[in-house]
């Protein structure tokens, strides 16, 4: 069996992990009937997969990072006055 070095197929994905996501996801369309995208002389679909992804051909969105949202120390409630009238 073929050791395959991720770190050097990354190509312009920023991130391993994102490389190995993208590469799963477009190894089972390739499984569910998907054509490659790139002639390889590979017959397994997450090698297929992996040499697509590394060659820029598997298009992506990635989503916007959410604001950091600052923890903010919780305003001091007062407590109310009494309503009750006090009977003599």
């Amino acid at each position: 069996m073929e050791v395959i070095d991720l770190t050097a197929n990354i190509g312009a994905i920023d991130s391993k992990f994102r490389f190995i996501i993208l590469a799963a996801k477009r190894a089972r369309q390739l499984q569910s009937g998907a054509r490659p995208l790139i002639a390889s002389q590979s017959k397994r679909p997450t090698e297929i997969a992996q040499e697509e992804v590394a060659a820029g051909l598997v298009k992506y969105d990635s989503l916007a990072q959410p604001e950091r949202i600052e923890r903010q120390s919780p305003k001091t409630i007062k407590p109310k006055r009494s309503t009750k009238k006090k009977i003599a």
